[in-house]
């Protein structure tokens, strides 16, 4: 499953209070946030021994500059529509901002000294960010897949990632949909046609083949 642990990276896709806590932008847009703080769990094991195994580990944060430039206008109209336009305010500060306490990482996935934090104004994490810089620097050619939400920005940065050349692990247990009705069809899309977007595994299966090329 993990071919080899100094050329795979973990990335934890917009684990951030926005997402993950009442008050936030999902919570706004009327997304159930209970539901997506489901994926902490699992992510936070695959973190766990992502960080034992000295692996490489990236989260990413979906937002955008203070005064906007960088939020297209149907974007911005679309979160209107949502009833969570981006920009305005809230309980944890102005809704998917970068700076504001909601557009942080949620505590229990805060990055250690070391680790990559992307900071994206898009879906996908390869648009207008570092990231596949920060991959090639490090000669990564196999990516773990965990976050919310799995239909939009985690199915966004793995279609990305396959048209690049990577292959990609999505985490089964380490992810989280805004419906429960689109989770297992979102899953599902991954292994059609032989795996035409790699595989899926749990986070037990995934961190199993870690260890065992660390023993």
């Amino acid at each position: 499953m993990i071919d080899e642990v100094n050329h795979c990276a973990l990335l934890l896709i917009d684990m951030q209070r926005d997402f993950c806590c009442a008050g936030g932008y999902a919570a706004r847009a009327g997304l159930d946030v209970t539901r997506l703080s489901t994926a902490i769990r699992g992510a936070r094991q695959l973190l766990d021994v992502a960080r034992l195994a000295g692996m490489t580990v990236i989260h990413t944060r979906e937002g955008h500059l203070p005064d906007l430039s960088d939020c297209p206008p149907e974007k911005l109209r679309r979160s209107q529509s949502a009833g969570a336009e981006i920009g305005s305010a809230g309980p944890l500060g102005r809704l998917l901002v970068r700076g504001e306490y909601g557009h942080d990482f949620i505590d229990e996935l805060q990055p250690m000294s070391g680790e990559i934090v992307v900071d994206k104004p898009g879906y996908g994490a390869f648009y207008q960010t570092s990231l596949e810089r920060e991959l090639r620097q490090r000669g990564i050619a196999q990516l773990i897949f965990c976050g919310i939400t799995t239909e939009v920005c985690v199915h966004s940065t793995l279609r990305e990632a396959v048209d690049r050349g990577y292959r990609c692990i999505l985490v089964e247990d380490a992810c989280a949909a805004s419906d429960p009705a689109l989770q297992q069809p979102a899953l599902k899309m991954v292994s059609v046609e032989g795996g035409i977007f790699g595989r899926t595994a749990s986070a037990a299966e995934v961190a199993a083949s870690i260890f065992e090329l660390t023993e």
